[in-house]
């Protein structure tokens, strides 16, 4: 099954809403060293860690999550 997508566009407009949802950056260790681009507030949990971190993630909330 897969995750449904969202565009930038409306990523930005839902953070411009202050919508109440999880940004979380899933990028392993070396991609987001070497990026310059990190957002604001979002949780950082490596892809490869996700299954056992889950429950650090508030499951009422929508959640997004991103990588390059």
């Amino acid at each position: 099954m897969e995750a449904p997508r969202i565009s930038r566009e409306d990523l930005k407009k839902k953070i411009d809403n202050r919508e109440d949802l999880i940004l979380l950056d899933v990028r392993n260790p070396t991609d987001y060293g070497n990026s310059n681009v990190k957002i604001p507030g979002a949780i950082r949990i490596p892809l490869a860690e996700l299954a056992a971190r889950l429950n650090e993630l508030d499951k009422s909330k929508e959640v997004v999550a991103y990588c390059t």
